[in-house]
């Protein structure tokens, strides 16, 4: 079924078109969710708030660019909400404006797997963690990201900042830690 179709059919409350149309999305989108909340149960809650904000909006999408996008984007911005909304993440979304020397321009000669590089940013601190998603993943202005967060962009690029510099001395570290395994015959 064409997109284009699916959409008018869920406008008309047809049950199968609106299933379908969660089926189609739900899993990548569970991961958008995934990247912004710290389980499993997080993130399923916010997909689920996310579609019933699909749904409730679905006649303000023209057809104009991707659906894909649209819902993505619908999700994020539930996830931003669901941080600001949760104490558990309140604590760990607090931004400082503390100056930051730049970043070098040259990134690590590494081979990573996805998983792997997944599962590092999962381990910054949770504020580092959404501002890399929302700029590097999502491709979020640090302009747009201190709107949706209610912090400057200065202090968006600084923590993206940080956030790289930790990432690249992980991936550093983790090369090395790999190269060692090889050699040693692991």
């Amino acid at each position: 079924m064409d997109q284009q179709k699916l959409v008018k059919d869920c406008l008309k409350g047809k049950l199968q078109a609106q299933r379908e149309l969660y089926e189609l999305f739900a899993k990548e989108m569970l991961g958008v969710c995934y990247r912004y909340t710290r389980s499993i149960k997080d993130a399923e809650d916010v997909l689920q708030e996310g579609f019933v904000k699909v749904f409730r909006n679905l006649a303000q999408y023209k057809n104009e660019g991707e659906l894909g996008a649209w819902v993505r984007r619908i999700m994020v911005n539930t996830a931003l909400n669901f941080l600001k909304r949760n104490r558990k993440y309140q604590q760990e979304m607090y931004f400082t404006q503390e100056y930051l020397h730049p970043v070098a321009d040259d990134d690590p000669a590494v081979k990573i797997q996805a998983k792997e590089l997944a599962d590092l940013i999962r381990q910054l601190p949770h504020g580092y963690q959404v501002i890399f998603n929302l700029h590097a993943v999502e491709g979020y202005s640090h302009v747009e990201i201190g709107e949706l967060l209610g912090i400057s962009d200065g202090t968006s690029r600084s923590q993206y900042a940080r956030a790289r510099n930790l990432l690249i001395t992980w991936i550093e570290n983790f090369s090395s830690h790999k190269k060692k395994e090889k050699y040693a015959g692991k």
